[in-house]
């Protein structure tokens, strides 16, 4: 009996997460149907109400800014929009925090998470998994002695949340890992193993 039980969570676990970060996700992308006016609402249209319909609208309109912005005149309204909001205070030093971590992230030349690593966190001899994300720069570099990188190590079972550190390039090896495999197998607490990949020699160039 206790097998089947276990069994059955097996199952029904990772379907009812995944369902309920689907719901989430959705009704959160729904909050964008309070930008059309009371009429326009599908509630109103249709008698009832439509799950769903906002996060629709909300990828016509991620899609139709892209869109605008890759026209000149868009591109100038964006130039025209960013400088009015550098010039808020407050505003300014959020804004820019944020976009410099977005154009990284989502950027098709950005360097984030280049690389699965390997390094020894929190102490020597406990290892975990990281990921290069470029070298340190300003004048951090200058207070460094011989190779540095810069890695981001996240927690587990949130990796949106961790750690960033600058290690020297010699105690950091590369795995031959994706990026894809390695995130996995940090949600998964390591209950999920990648394919059986050796390990590379540590990374001295980055």
């Amino acid at each position: 009996m206790r097998k089947y039980f276990i069994t059955g969570l097996l199952i029904l676990v990772p379907l009812a997460i995944t369902l309920w970060v689907v719901n989430l996700i959705i009704s959160t992308m729904d909050q964008s149907l309070l930008l059309l006016p009371p009429q326009w609402q599908p509630e109103a249209l249709v008698g009832f109400r439509v799950p769903g319909m906002g996060a629709i609208l909300t990828l016509v309109i991620i899609f139709l800014t892209g869109v605008v912005a890759q026209n000149f005149i868009g591109k100038h309204v964006v130039s025209l929009w960013e400088l009015l909001l550098k010039r808020i205070p407050v505003v300014n030093s959020i804004y820019s925090s944020v976009k410099q971590v977005s154009d990284t992230l989502f950027s098709s030349s950005g360097n984030a998470f280049r690389k699965a690593v390997l390094v020894q966190y929190p102490r020597a001899g406990s290892w975990t998994i990281a990921f290069l994300t470029g070298v340190p720069g300003g004048d951090v570099k200058n207070h460094l002695v011989g190779e540095y990188v810069s890695v981001y190590v996240p927690t587990t079972p949130n990796p949106t949340s961790g750690f960033f550190l600058m290690m020297p390039a010699a105690d950091v090896i590369e795995l031959d890992m994706s990026v894809d495999e390695a995130l996995k197998y940090i949600v998964s607490m390591g209950v999920v193993a990648p394919p059986g990949n050796i390990a590379k020699n540590a990374v001295s160039s980055a």
